[in-house]
């Protein structure tokens, strides 16, 4: 090549130094090991595009036992490839198509083998349940948190009353101190149809809802806000038992919010304890680094708030239905007792058969 080169090059006018031709052979015998390297692996390419492909499009039984076989190793020999097509001068079309196919053929290989069906199935069929009982520690924090808050409160506005309205959302309507007994009893019965009860409903779902997912997001500051966020939230409940309590009404009250608020309240309680679980696991992260604590914490936590994005949905159509159809305590309560214990029983009693994440 150096010394025919010259002589060719030469005749047509163009002239290189000895460097510049030994660039160019350099370049000609990448180039060559580059096409035998694309030819000698492109036959087990194909083949595992068209296995891929096929399984893709639901053409599973179109897949012949000895392709299935061999699927998991010519995924390995295609990520040998690619390591290797990196480091070489592969042109960037081919490099590219080698990339596309093997991220398909890994979701094939190591993807998750189930739909979203199959997932609800271990979900509520167990799975929930399992994560839930691993907080259990977290839940008794929390529990005890939301009590204390709920003293908090009431302890609050019984010593200044003007605590109140510091602590109650807007809306209130006629849910004031020094509001009549007449008119504290007509804001929890008969007015199922007036939108003052909506409206004062419909800010407590929806501040419940908000402090349910920030007691959750703002674990990883070790739980602190968590724990802060359900002693504030509950201060509200106390200060509302406290106003009907001063007027005898602490039954009827208790009844008018159990409806939905046992449901409600328990999904709070179980995203402070997830957003708990997560601080705990950065605090005490024990023999593994924080970060692989915190990840194991996140993923048992993630599903438990899957969980109680659920029971918010849950705790929303019985404020919006039961409430409405049931306008007597007795009838309050039943729905409250019997969604508090049903609650209790699936997370704690009934096991199921799924695993926690």
């Amino acid at each position: 090549m150096s010394e025919a080169a010259p002589s060719l090059l030469g005749r047509l006018g163009v002239w290189f130094s000895p460097a510049a031709s030994a660039d160019i052979a350099a370049a000609t015998s990448a180039a060559l090991r580059s096409d035998r390297f694309r030819l000698e692996r492109e036959g087990e390419w194909k083949r595992l595009e068209a296995i891929v492909t096929r399984i893709e499009r639901g053409r599973l039984r179109g897949v012949s036992d000895e392709d299935l076989l061999a699927l998991p190793a010519l995924y390995r020999t295609a990520v040998s490839s690619l390591a290797v097509a990196r480091e070489t001068s592969l042109d960037a079309e081919t490099l590219l198509w080698l990339e596309g196919l093997t991220r398909r053929a890994w979701f094939i290989v190591y993807g998750p083998r189930a739909g979203l069906g199959d997932w609800l199935m271990r979900f509520f069929g167990g799975g929930w349940g399992a994560s839930v009982r691993a907080l259990h520690s977290e839940i008794l924090i929390a529990l005890v948190l939301m009590i204390a808050g709920t003293i908090v409160g009431w302890l609050l506005v019984a010593s200044d009353p003007d605590w109140y309205y510091a602590l109650m959302p807007g809306g209130m309507g006629p849910r004031v101190p020094g509001a009549s007994r007449a008119v504290l009893m007509n804001t929890l019965f008969g007015q199922q149809d007036q939108k003052g009860l909506a409206v004062f409903a419909a800010a407590l779902f929806s501040n419940n809802a908000q402090v349910a997912i920030l007691a959750f997001a703002l674990g990883f500051a070790f739980g602190l806000p968590s724990a802060l966020l359900l002693i504030q939230n509950t201060t509200m409940l106390g200060a509302l038992l406290w106003l009907y309590h001063g007027q005898g009404l602490t039954i009827e009250i208790v009844g008018w919010l159990s409806v939905h608020g046992t449901t409600e309240l328990y999904a709070i309680l179980l995203a402070g304890a997830a957003g708990l679980h997560i601080g705990r696991a950065m605090a005490f992260p024990g023999e593994a680094s924080v970060l692989d604590a915190a990840a194991a914490a996140g993923r048992r936590s993630a599903q438990v708030m899957a969980g109680v994005v659920f029971m918010l949905i849950v705790a929303g159509l019985l404020e919006g239905f039961a409430r409405q159809l049931i306008d007597n305590t007795a009838g309050r309560l039943i729905v409250g007792i019997f969604m508090l214990v049903f609650w209790t029983a699936y997370f704690f009693v009934w096991r199921g058969a799924g695993k926690q994440a």
